[in-house]
């Protein structure tokens, strides 16, 4: 095999590669095969890759050709300023997700302390982000997939986060009524299970019980919204994550099951994401 620099590598990949951010997987691929970062890159574009290193790379790109996320063939995503590890037996965290760590922040007052359950633990993101702002903040996790269960501890553990207690779980179906929480959130499925877009892109390589919300997409919804309020303390507040054309479905379900002050914020993109109601029991 010839010699080839950086900048050959990247020019060809970028080719190659079918996607509007082909040029940042070419670099991303790289960065991870040379374990360097961007900066990198741009300053030795001449630099020459060792025959083993551009074999790898090449593997790396004939993955991504074929349409497999970059996440899972560097095994990592940024989420919330943290590399986070991810693996196919996770959802990709996305960064319309993170207007769910805003609104819980821009919920609460600076010093209270909370006691928090997450619904669908994925690979942990949501949960090490509210627990690396708020390390005060109790925060009880659950998945009913071990496999992803183990990504999400995982990632605990590189940042150290220990006010997180991780527990295998069908939604509700292994926790306790005796404990009440101030705050339930959720990212559950929520796509429709004949949406043409789960054969499209990343999502035909991730999860689909992940991904798929039952036959109209708002199952999951539904059931989380219906049996939250038996978990929560008085005036506790419930925080979902849904898709951008699912707002009125979901404010009305929550409107339905006694929840009150509902309200929907919206994506980076300006798409509706994010869904807080208030429960009270008088």
């Amino acid at each position: 095999m010839s010699s080839i620099c950086l900048q050959q590598a990247l020019s060809a990949a970028t080719k190659n590669i079918a996607s509007p951010s082909a040029r940042i997987d070419a670099e991303t691929l790289l960065m991870y095969i040379l374990k360097k970062n961007r900066a990198y890159l741009y300053a030795y574009p001449e630099g020459i890759l060792s025959e083993e290193q551009h074999s790898a790379y090449q593997q790396l790109i004939d993955l991504r050709i074929a349409g497999h996320p970059v996440a899972y063939l560097t095994g990592k995503r940024e989420f919330w300023s943290m590399q986070l590890q991810v693996t196919p037996d996770t959802l990709i965290p996305r960064p319309h997700s993170e207007c769910i760590i805003e609104v819980i922040l821009n919920k609460f007052a600076p010093h209270t302390t909370l006691n928090i359950l997450e619904l669908g633990a994925g690979s942990g993101a949501i949960a090490c982000a509210i627990a690396h702002e708020k390390p005060n903040w109790h925060i009880t996790s659950g998945d009913i997939s071990l496999s992803a269960l183990q990504i999400a501890i995982n990632n605990s553990q590189l940042f150290k986060l220990n006010n997180i207690n991780f527990i295998h779980s069908d939604w509700f179906q292994a926790i306790s009524k005796e404990k009440k929480f101030d705050l339930i959130v959720s990212n559950p499925p929520y796509i429709a299970a004949n949406d043409p877009h789960l054969k499209c892109g990343d999502l035909r390589f991730e999860p689909q019980n992940a991904l798929v919300g039952g036959l109209h997409g708002h199952e999951s919804l539904q059931h989380i919204i219906q049996h939250s309020h038996e978990y929560l303390t008085d005036n506790g507040c419930l925080v979902l994550e849904h898709g951008f054309q699912q707002r009125t479905i979901v404010m009305g379900m929550m409107h339905a099951a006694g929840y009150s002050e509902i309200h929907c914020t919206q994506d980076t993109q300006g798409l509706d994401r994010v869904t807080l109601g208030t429960y009270s029991s008088t």
